[in-house]
């Protein structure tokens, strides 16, 4: 038996557990801090101009940031779940049935945010320009949001029914 088969035999459902839970922070909150990059460098772009119009901005440069919190809240579920908050360790089908609940929210969640961050650094525009339509852009914006919580309720879903 190579080291390989040996830690999948013993370890297999952890290793997977723990990696889908990485993987749901990680993509995430990738996605989220490109995201707000993206808005945040409009937002500053602004500032230089409109220092006053800072609180409009905060709300755009925060919309892509959820992401990464959902994903955040899937893994803490998964590590509740797998013995290192406090569950059990997980065999290979619990620990592969973990990894593969985490997917919705981390691609979803990882692409939702950059998108966000694009289409509320639109939003920054409607706000330079048009001030009193700056409620347009946010709805934009929160519109991308509608398919990171169907990522995020999928994960949730999954966690919460693995048996």
């Amino acid at each position: 038996m190579t080291f390989i088969q040996w830690l999948v035999e013993n370890n297999g459902g952890l290793i997977f557990a723990l990696l889908g839970a990485a993987l749901a922070t990680g993509l995430a909150g990738i996605g989220s801090a490109q995201g707000i990059g993206i808005v945040g460098e409009a937002a500053a772009g602004l500032m230089t101009e409109e220092p006053e119009k800072f609180g409009k901005t905060f709300i755009l440069v925060a919309l892509p940031g959820t992401q990464g919190l959902y994903g955040f809240v899937i893994t803490l579920m998964i590590l509740l779940n797998v013995g290192i908050l406090g569950g059990s360790t997980p065999d290979l089908y619990k620990g592969c049935a973990y990894f593969m609940a985490s997917l919705p929210i981390a691609l979803a969640g990882w692409r939702s945010a950059i998108s966000q961050g694009k289409a509320a650094a639109a939003g920054i525009q409607i706000l330079a320009k048009r001030p009193n339509d700056v409620m347009k852009g946010v709805i934009y914006a929160v519109m991308v949001e509608t398919y990171a919580l169907l990522g995020f309720v999928a994960s949730l879903f999954m966690v919460l029914n693995i048996k």
